[in-house]
């Protein structure tokens, strides 16, 4: 049986996936007492579990990219603090490219990752054969490369970070939802669970695809929808190349990089009604593998192992959400959009520590609020992994 809960905590996080765990590692890393994390299942069994563990720099806003940045270095350093081998490969992301109007925006976005310090950079597709000899390049104008990128393990990471965050001395509950954040006057009260309720002045809704859900039950509207995802890999491939790059054709979002001895591979249903009661459509993996014959030929006639689906969260402009609610003090949010959460993790929990402890964020986050949506000031972003 499940110990009780604590009667109160300095800060509850609600959710246990990539970014839960890094902020409440943050938190307790910088000396904030009774942390407690509360998860409705288990560790990394929402959004994180299905993202594609992909980890880049290459964004066309100069937030995202410092963003991207501030994680890719924690990444890097993630075997000595907090001290979890991550399985983290330095490949880069291949980005294919078949229409003049995104090779020509892409020319744009390097320019200016340039200028940032990312050593992307376009290349032909003679280039891009070289770099990954299982594209598919017919109709191929250019590609997007930058070896800062790659991807690692997203169930690695929540692990870490939750072993360093108890370390520390934060408490992390699983199996124990937050059903309601209860207010007073615009203060937080408490926090309830089917385990009972905890007092707390300072909740962090990190819930992903259910945070609007929990967010409304303190007069929070957050604009995060879900859709599902699904998410395929090979059995064991003869000769499979050593170092193989996140590969996406842009066009239509499929892409695919290697998994153990396998590959993983995946693509976006434009057509998929959101929802959590909606259904996947039987015919997915039939669409996917007619843009595999053109962009991943090899991948036809390799033996499919299997696959996993689950819900992921969208954003209106496919970015972040990361603030505090106006009206609701201490009432603070940090969801992102598919798997860029699990990219921007680090960097998030570094963001929401500061929020929390009153300092000034490497970063000003003004742009990732949620109010921006009721202005109509939504940017664009890469619908992408």
């Amino acid at each position: 049986m499940p110990g009780a809960l604590p009667s109160r905590a300095s800060v509850v996080v609600a959710g246990g996936g990539a970014m839960g765990t890094s902020i409440a590692f943050h938190l307790a890393e910088a000396g904030v007492e009774d942390v407690l994390l509360l998860e409705r299942a288990e560790l990394a069994s929402g959004s994180t579990s299905k993202a594609a563990g992909g980890v880049r720099a290459q964004f066309s806003d100069e937030l995202n990219v410092a963003i991207a940045l501030r994680s890719l270095e924690a990444y890097g350093a993630f075997g000595v603090r907090p001290g979890w081998q991550i399985d983290l490969h330095r490949v880069g992301y291949l980005f294919l490219l078949d229409d003049p109007a995104d090779v020509a925006a892409f020319e744009q976005s390097v320019a200016l990752q340039n200028r940032l310090g990312v050593p992307s950079r376009l290349v032909e597709p003679g280039e891009a054969a070289r770099l990954c000899p299982l594209a598919g390049l017919e109709g191929v104008l250019a590609a997007s490369f930058c070896p800062l990128d790659g991807h690692a393990s997203p169930e690695a990471v929540v692990q870490g970070y939750a072993a360093g965050a108890r370390a520390h001395g934060a408490r992390i509950e699983t199996g124990c939802e937050v059903t309601a954040v209860e207010t007073d006057g615009g203060a937080i009260r408490r926090v309830v669970t089917p385990r009972g309720t905890v007092e707390t002045e300072i909740v962090v809704c990190a819930a992903g695809v259910w945070s609007p859900r929990l967010a409304a039950t303190a007069g929070v509207e957050l604009p995060v929808t879900p859709y599902m995802r699904e998410v395929g890999f090979t059995g064991p491939v003869a000769e499979l190349p050593a170092r193989i790059p996140l590969t996406i054709d842009f066009s239509t979002g499929f892409y695919f990089h290697r998994e153990g001895p396998g590959l993983l591979f995946g693509m976006a249903d434009p057509d998929q009604t959101p929802g959590f009661d909606a259904p996947s459509d039987p015919a997915w993996l039939e669409r996917v593998l007619a843009v595999a014959e053109r962009r991943a030929p090899a991948l036809a006639d390799m033996g499919l192992a299997g696959g996993w689906k689950g819900y992921y969260e969208v954003t209106p402009d496919h970015n972040a959400l990361i603030g505090e609610a106006a009206g609701v003090a201490r009432f603070l949010y940090a969801t992102g959009f598919s798997g860029h959460g699990f990219l921007q993790a680090p960097a998030v929990g570094e963001i929401v520590r500061d929020l929390v402890l009153g300092r000034e964020p490497f970063v000003d986050v003004a742009a990732l609020s949620a109010a921006r949506f009721a202005r109509g000031a939504a940017r664009p972003e890469h619908n992408v992994v």
